[in-house]
């Protein structure tokens, strides 16, 4: 979805960003960078923009109150877009702006980086885009080099490692009324004080196209076949493999998405689709995120929400069993002897 094999980076500005509640500061920088060393260039690009190569979710910049013009980055954004000669400016306006809203002990200090791209591909077009990244992590290097006929050892103790970006943003210069197209990475986002960079700098949604709406009905399925199901019904493992298998077979083969059509076909059961629908509704009052009743379905939604569809029936330490077709075909069963359940499997062919 997203490639820099074009890519150059035309600008490069870097700040030092604190922690004030910890009585730290920020130190700016005076200007922009301009880097001749073509291996440098190089790394830089690998550091800021490889990681999200695997990145398929886009967001939009939003604001609460629902005017754009309120969301700060996307404002100093859309200066720099207007205008490539404030770029270093906004940069120092980015450092400021996410100092004040760093309102958290453990958000640890760190080198902020801002950067303008030119040429990076987001779904098959080619756009100028904004990088803004922070490094928090930093990391010992062993360093090797010849001395007097041998070898002798030194070290950097605040390396950082160009494999590990730990939190940044690309904002594509594209569809700017709407919010931008804006990818996302925080490696931190699972400690409570992470949800600063995306909810309180960034202040993000989830684009909501044809990849969202795929991903989140097939996730909402997901969730409503394994978590809901058992409060509302008496329902097998094998059953719900199946259900599952049934629901990913209907988006493998199917070019658009319809929730009657998808019910009747997939749970194929009254009381149960009521309760999916019912499920699906809550889930967007709760989470914001509507999610149509009709819309054409994404095939590279389908393909990453199939990493987590698991068919596997895991039978203690012993046996995993993989359901791909007819749960016909396997019965469960209780041996009184053993005091154990069994599985009864019928084939036709061994492989």
């Amino acid at each position: 979805m997203i490639s820099f094999h074009e890519a150059t980076l035309a600008e490069l500005s870097i700040h030092r960003i604190g922690n004030r509640l910890q009585d730290e500061f920020y130190m700016l920088s005076e200007q922009s960078m301009n880097i001749q060393d073509e291996m440098l260039n190089q790394l830089l690009l690998q550091y800021f923009l490889s990681p999200y190569e695997k990145v398929n979710e886009i967001y939009r910049f939003m604001h609460p109150n629902g005017d754009l013009g309120l969301n700060e980055v996307y404002h100093f954004a859309t200066e720099i877009f207007a205008d490539g000669s404030s770029f270093h400016e906004n940069s120092k306006k980015l450092a400021t702006y996410l100092y004040e809203v760093a309102n958290h002990p453990k958000i640890k200090s760190g080198e902020l980086y801002v950067a303008f791209f030119e040429n990076v591909q987001i779904e098959g077009e080619l756009h100028d885009g904004i990088g803004i990244f922070k490094s928090e992590t930093k990391e010992s290097y062993l360093k090797v080099f010849p001395e007097q006929g041998g070898f002798a050892l030194g070290y950097d103790q605040e390396g950082i490692n160009i494999s590990k970006l730990d939190k940044g943003c690309l904002i594509f210069h594209t569809e700017a009324a709407e919010g931008y197209k804006v990818a996302v990475i925080d490696q931190t986002n699972r400690s409570a004080e992470a949800v600063y960079w995306k909810d309180e700098f960034l202040k993000l949604k989830v684009r909501n196209d044809n990849y969202s709406q795929t991903q989140n009905v097939m996730g909402v399925y997901k969730s409503f076949v394994t978590e809901k199901l058992d409060e509302d019904f008496e329902i097998s493992r094998t059953d719900k493999i199946d259900l599952l298998n049934r629901s990913m077979k209907y988006f493998k083969e199917k070019e658009s998405f319809d929730v009657d059509e998808f019910a009747n076909e997939v749970i194929a059961n009254k009381e149960g689709i009521e309760s999916f629908k019912t499920y699906k509704k809550n889930f967007e009052e709760e989470f914001d995120s509507p999610i149509a009743d009709q819309f054409d379905i994404s095939d590279a939604a389908v393909k990453k929400q199939a990493k987590i569809f698991k068919s596997i029936l895991k039978l203690d330490k012993n046996f995993h069993i993989y359901i791909h077709g007819n749960k016909e075909l396997i019965e469960k069963g209780y041996d009184d002897n053993r005091s154990m359940n069994f599985y009864k499997v019928y084939f036709r062919d061994e492989q």
